[in-house]
């Protein structure tokens, strides 16, 4: 479970760092903008070192579909932009997914 919050915590920082970088390219804002963008980056990476996982792979992977709860409220809470049914019903099956990654049964490839 605390997997889980490493996850959300690192999405956070993510997207806050991705954003920082369309604010400055896409929007017109200051280059300032890079300087949290990118110590929101390093806090992203260091985050995501947290996950209990065997292989970082794996811990990317099933990390995405926390990435996309994040990436559905960024769009709600900071640009106020309401989501789809069908943004829900992709989240859903992303965290399905991401789920069975990083808790799912291990079967041999031999």
């Amino acid at each position: 479970m605390l997997n889980y919050v490493w996850f959300f915590l690192a999405a956070v920082f993510e997207i806050a760092g991705c954003y920082g970088f369309w604010m400055w390219l896409r929007q017109g804002k200051s280059a300032w903008w890079v300087v949290p963008a990118v110590l929101s980056l390093a806090a992203f990476a260091l985050l995501l070192t947290k996950v209990e996982a065997t292989y970082a792979g794996r811990a990317y992977a099933a990390y995405g579909g926390t990435y996309i709860i994040a990436s559905i409220a960024w769009l709600a809470v900071v640009e106020r932009i309401r989501p789809l049914s069908s943004d829900w019903v992709g989240v859903g099956l992303c965290v399905l997914g991401a789920t069975v990654i990083l808790l799912g049964p291990r079967f041999s490839s031999n």
